[in-house]
């Protein structure tokens, strides 16, 4: 990648390009693994030292800081014969994410997919919503969650328990319904159910798999030390930190 990428790159996350160029830079996206790839990697870091800083003022006064570090580093440069107007602590960011955030390049922000095994479903009822349950309990333990959301659906019409609820947005956060997910898991932890607090790990989670670390952390800081996997939400809060 060259700088005009990393220009690219910043101009298009600000919202800086024209329609025409939006669209242009977008299909470049989508037809070069690599850019995409580089692209990828560039709002990965941007992401992280703003949860690092933890608020918009802090990263644009360390932004303005690089700045002022580029601009001294290069005022003694030969002068180009083409000036492109960019921003400095672009370049910088990579070393200074390896110097601020822990060396990111070989220490990354965990992931959603190492922290998202579920219990079994394993219901028992009896009635007129049995088959549908079973079917939902099949299709959920097969991690077929697709399958399983419109069985768990139909059965919550007749009868609505935390545990049922409780697969059922599992199911909704694993096929990326997230907003629904976290209404389910909102509910639960509104509760008394056993499964308070296994909803609030999953809340977590939720924010994990959109990549807000700085929710997510929040969320864990909330579980009490009884939960039965307390051990694996202070794992998270580790590699968060």
């Amino acid at each position: 990648m060259n700088e005009e990428h990393y220009i690219l790159f910043d101009q298009y996350l600000q919202d800086e390009l024209s329609a025409e160029d939006k669209v242009k830079f977008e299909n470049q996206l989508a037809e070069d693994p690599e850019l995409a790839s580089a692209f990828d990697t560039f709002k990965e870091l941007n992401l992280h030292l703003e949860n690092k800083f933890g608020n918009a003022d802090a990263f644009d006064a360390f932004k303005e800081n690089l700045k002022t570090i580029s601009n001294n580093h290069f005022k003694d440069s030969k002068p180009k014969a083409k000036v492109i107007a960019f921003k400095p602590w672009i370049y910088l960011v990579a070393a200074s994410v390896a110097i601020l955030a822990g060396l990111f390049l070989f220490n990354p922000n965990p992931n959603f997919e190492d922290f998202n095994q579920h219990e079994g479903a394993y219901f028992i009822e009896r009635g007129t919503i049995d088959a549908n349950l079973k079917q939902a309990e099949e299709a959920f333990n097969a991690k077929n969650y697709t399958a399983a959301v419109p069985f768990f659906e139909t059965v919550l019409k007749e009868k609505k328990t935390p545990e049922i609820q409780y697969f059922y947005g599992i199911s909704l956060l694993e096929t990326n319904k997230i907003q629904e997910a976290e209404a389910v898991f909102n509910e639960l932890k509104a509760g008394t159910s056993i499964y308070k607090n296994k909803a609030i790990w999953n809340l977590a989670l939720s924010k994990l798999k959109q990549k807000d670390y700085k929710s997510c952390k929040e969320i864990l800081l909330t579980i009490p030390s009884d939960y039965e996997d307390y051990d694996q939400a202070q794992e998270l809060l580790k590699e968060l930190d």
